[in-house]
């Protein structure tokens, strides 16, 4: 029997790949609102920058490194399907008999936007002083090198699936929507970036504070109601667990506000709306691996301790001594990991609490690691190679006057006594 064309799924993972897209544009406004005034157009033009050139490069090869025919369980062969052609196949089957099927043109459209939207996440980290040209070049080198290979580990049969060899009794690797392939991934990336391209110029001296909290908060807002598509659209069906995913989606979000505002009130005597807004990410981040697999009371499990966490991490750049600018770091990395982290206790039917043992928790961790060390590694190789051939940093002088006006020739808002033309 032929298989019958989905109409409802394909129609909803078009919405999804949709709302997913919108999240790069609501990060752009959540990132610009928290960078100075004098470089939030740079700030914004990042994710545009890595929206245009990840959305180039993913149909030439990007979708055939992540799900092309496998090299060694690690990368998909670029050139088995580049440029949606060779062994691309026009249908994607969507159960086990055969019987329905969406045209695998959407998935391409759908997993594009991840990929877009977890190179732009990294931007974050390396706000204000960076050549926006050299993220132009990393932006592609990174998602054909560390992006695209972790999907394909983690959601094309590769090392890090399922069907891997880390798969202990009844506990397999759980990925549901990007814990590991998006943000331990980026996470990671943003820290060695961070390390790698230096700290701002008056970083820890000079107060570097958000220059517009409604733009954040609207932002927040955006990257809210597009990760519906990004969690929910992972089921891949419209049905009882595309329900879940979204129900866990809000609760553990919700849930995250709390526990960074509960964190702010107690430490710093005010609950903030860029804790709000912060913690309506990190809620995001943590559920993203568990939307899946866990009940919406473990959701708030996970979206509180994910809101507490992230709170606490984000104060660690100033003991440590590394500049991620936007906390990347902090909510990305913190939050991505305990998720990851959390089915090994809360995925119901194998998690510890659960009555499944430590089997889960013992397959969660090593994912976890293994996406820590890849990425770093690939993000290392990347980033020096860069600094010693194109370099990373603006001049000081850019730097300090402010990004915009010198490497784009505009401003977001009128400066006193100074236009763009006496600038040049």
């Amino acid at each position: 029997m032929e298989p019958v064309l989905d109409t409802g799924v394909s129609a909803w993972m078009l919405v999804s790949a949709s709302f997913v897209l919108l999240m790069t544009p609501g990060l752009a406004l959540f990132y610009g609102g928290m960078v100075r005034g004098k470089s939030v157009l740079n700030m914004m033009m990042m994710s545009f920058g890595a929206m245009a050139v990840v959305g180039v490069i993913y149909v030439l090869w990007g979708w055939s490194m992540s799900y092309g025919a496998s090299l060694g369980g690690i990368v998909g062969n670029p050139f088995d399907q580049f440029g949606l052609g060779g062994s691309f196949d026009p249908v994607a089957l969507l159960d086990d008999e055969g019987t329905r099927y969406m045209p695998t043109i959407v998935d391409v459209g759908f997993q594009a936007t991840f990929a877009i939207i977890t190179v732009a996440l990294i931007s974050g980290a390396i706000a204000d002083r960076a050549r926006f040209g050299t993220w132009l070049v990393f932006a592609g080198l990174w998602a054909t090198l560390a992006y695209f290979p972790m999907a394909h580990m983690v959601w094309s049969g590769g090392l890090l699936s399922d069907g891997g060899p880390f798969v202990f009794g009844d506990a397999a690797p759980i990925d549901f929507a990007g814990g590991t392939v998006v943000h331990i991934n980026a996470g990671v990336a943003a820290l060695v970036l961070a390390l790698i391209v230096g700290r701002r110029k008056g970083f820890g001296t000079e107060p570097m504070r958000p220059h517009n909290l409604p733009l954040v908060m609207l932002g927040a807002a955006l990257l809210w109601f597009g990760w519906f598509g990004f969690n929910a659209g992972s089921a891949y069906a419209t049905d009882e667990g595309a329900g879940l995913a979204w129900v866990n989606t809000t609760t553990a979000t919700a849930a995250a506000i709390l526990g960074w505002l509960l964190v702010e009130k107690l430490r710093d005597g005010a609950a903030t709306s860029l804790g709000a807004a912060s913690g309506v990410v990190a809620g995001l981040v943590a559920i993203t691996p568990a939307a899946g697999d866990v009940s919406p009371v473990g959701a708030i499990v996970v979206g509180a301790v994910a809101g507490v966490l992230s709170a606490f991490a984000v104060g660690l750049k100033y003991k440590l001594g590394y500049d991620d600018s936007l906390d990347v770091v902090g909510v990305h990395l913190v939050s991505g990991l305990w998720g990851t982290v959390s089915l090994g206790f809360l995925a119901t039917g194998t998690g510890l609490f659960y009555g499944g043992g430590f089997n889960q928790l013992a397959v969660q961790v090593i994912i976890a690691l293994i996406a820590v060390v890849f990425s770093a590694v690939v993000t290392l190789v990347i980033g020096y190679v860069l600094k010693v051939t194109m370099g990373w940093r603006v001049p000081e002088e850019t730097e300090v006057s402010g990004i915009d006006l010198a490497v784009h020739g505009e401003t977001a808002y009128e400066n006193s006594g100074s236009t763009i033309t006496e600038a040049r």
